[in-house]
């Protein structure tokens, strides 16, 4: 079996996963442990929000010491890219890969890759209504035909719906007549399942080269990267996955995180405390659109 089998098989087994995974995460409650990065309190920025003070997050775990939990083992990293045509009635694509939103203010980008999936899907959306706060998120196809249900939850809450490939496979090493596919598939179900394809796509693991850039174009997407991993995959605690997003922010930037993919209780619990603060350092979160 070759890496790229591996790779599918280890996400088809994640994805049988998620039910039964989201039935025994639906019956706690989430909180932060002691030893983690406290719960923020509910509401966006404002004189009396803002007088309240947060205690510190946590020091960093010291060097050396093991994650939390065991990182997705079908993690890589990311790279960038290149140009064509459109859908009709689809804003031009942009032929570069964005790795900030345009902005002279303090404008940001939250999104969520991997999903959708039925336990924490509804959990991240829960904590961004909870702040009247909108995003962007990358859906897998092979996720997005199980779950159409959250697809339609994610777009009802205001967020949009972006295309990630159909069972994340990464593109460089891939013909192109297969990127085709896995982009086409998922832009096809988004369209039938929403009555409209998606404009935005981002390559598994950020990984573009010439040809994958020049079909997402080709099939009316622009292609979107992060300026700021969160690292969730890693699964680290929630208060690492908080301080990687706090410590690197800046107005424009496109924060990486994930609703799918795995156990995603840490990114769930740590956007319940990073998001609060943003809010109250002026920061807005925009949705990503070219």
């Amino acid at each position: 079996m070759d890496k790229n089998d591996k790779r599918t098989n280890t996400r088809r087994l994640l994805l049988r996963g998620a039910v039964a995974i989201g039935a025994l995460s639906a019956a706690r409650i989430l909180t932060l442990p002691d030893t983690d990065t406290p719960k923020a309190p509910v509401g966006r920025n404002g004189a009396a929000h803002a007088a309240k003070r947060y205690p510190a997050a946590p020091a960093p775990p010291a060097r050396g010491t093991l994650p939390v939990q065991a990182p997705d083992t079908y993690r890589l990293r990311p790279l960038a890219g290149e140009p064509s045509p459109w859908y009709p009635d689809a804003p031009p694509p942009h032929a570069e890969v964005a790795f900030t939103v345009p902005t002279r203010t303090r404008e940001i980008a939250l999104t969520f890759d991997d999903g959708p999936e039925p336990s924490f899907t509804p959990q991240v959306l829960r904590v961004l209504r909870s702040h009247d706060v909108r995003a962007t998120f990358f859906v897998l196809g092979e996720c997005a035909v199980a779950f159409p249900e959250q697809l339609h939850a994610i777009v009802g809450d205001g967020h949009i719906v972006a295309n990630h490939s159909w069972t994340h496979p990464q593109f460089t090493t891939l013909a192109p007549g297969r990127v085709r596919s896995e982009l086409g598939r998922t832009s096809d179900l988004i369209e039938k399942t929403l009555g409209s394809p998606p404009t935005l796509a981002r390559a598994p693991y950020g990984d573009w080269d010439r040809a994958s850039l020049r079909i997402c174009n080709e099939l009316g997407m622009s292609p979107v990267n992060w300026s700021i991993d969160s690292l969730d995959w890693t699964r680290p605690g929630a208060g690492r996955i908080a301080r990687n997003i706090m410590s690197e922010m800046k107005p424009g930037a496109i924060v990486l995180s994930h609703d799918g993919g795995g156990d995603r209780s840490q990114t769930v619990a740590a956007l319940e405390w990073y998001l609060p603060r943003l809010l109250d350092e002026g920061y807005t979160p925009i949705r990503v659109e070219y």
